[in-house]
């Protein structure tokens, strides 16, 4: 199992430095991965500084040579493709290959999409994903791309360099779980982020639902690659290692591969350096 550190990009966190000081403490205390929000605008927590996402990394994949890296998690259908594919190709290149990319609607998706004039319709958003995931993946490889959908149109682009990592970055995908049509689409790609209806950001899942979860996602694959499928997991534990162990060993029996370690979303330490600087200087949890 791998263990990572999740920051939002506002607060103290959307100064680069900062991340990038997160960073360095993380890969030295041994975890091993870095994920960081994506969010334009969380009405929630309006007033404070927000940092962009991709700037925010590059700190860190400046800073740091082995944690995987990656925004948890980007709104494709907020997002012009070309753009973010470019965004995450030069990534992949500065961190020597150690992006990992995580997609869904995002949200709260009045704020995000409805704020700007755009559409909150989740029909609508999720088509839009589907296919902005199609020209992500094609340009990654590097191949020329032509393209006539319903919501993006191509014309024989090429999209150079290609990702370090081929066909492309791990692709994960997030959604609320019991709701099946995210679970489906993460099954097409290399891993699932789940939040729970019973369990929002922060708060550790039931296993019972984690193992209903991974045996839906587990009839749904198809693919054939041999590439590894990601279950990835979050929330709040002690830096008492044996606490941890207890919280997370179940879920980790229950099919979880990654264990995202979060800050509750409506406590007083979301966003503040300190306390999130002593959670990692403790250490990933041991099994």
């Amino acid at each position: 199992m791998r263990f990572s550190i999740n920051i939002p990009n506002f607060g103290d966190f959307a100064d680069p430095r900062n991340v990038a000081a997160v960073a360095v403490a993380a890969e030295q205390a041994g975890w091993d991965g870095l994920f960081v929000w994506d969010h334009v605008l969380h009405r929630r927590h309006q007033g404070r500084p927000f940092g962009d996402p991709w700037m925010l990394l590059t700190a860190a994949a400046l800073a740091t040579s082995r944690i995987r890296l990656g925004t948890l998690l980007t709104p494709v259908p907020r997002c012009r493709p070309q753009q973010l594919a470019r965004q995450v190709a030069t990534l992949d290149h500065l961190s020597g290959g150690r992006v990992i990319f995580a997609a869904g609607l995002g949200g709260p998706v009045e704020d995000e999409y409805r704020s700007f004039g755009d559409t909150a319709e989740p029909r609508i958003l999720a088509e839009r994903l589907d296919e902005g995931l199609e020209l992500l993946r094609r340009w990654w490889s590097g191949e020329s791309v032509d393209h006539h959908g319903r919501h993006y149109e191509v014309r024989d682009v090429t999209l150079l360099p290609a990702t370090v990592q081929q066909p492309g970055p791990p692709v994960w995908i997030g959604g609320f779980w019991p709701r099946r049509p995210p679970m489906r689409r993460a099954a097409r790609w290399d891993g699932a982020v789940p939040l729970f209806e019973t369990a929002r950001h922060g708060h550790v899942p039931d296993v019972a639902e984690v193992r209903d979860l991974v045996s839906f996602v587990r009839e749904q694959r198809t693919d054939e690659s041999g590439r590894p499928f990601e279950v990835v997991l979050g929330g709040a534990t002690s830096s008492d290692a044996a606490k941890a162990r207890d919280v997370i060993g179940p879920l980790r029996d229950a099919g979880a591969t990654w264990w995202d370690e979060r800050q509750l979303q409506t406590g007083p330490d979301l966003d503040r350096l300190l306390p999130v600087m002593r959670r990692i200087e403790a250490g990933p949890p041991v099994l």
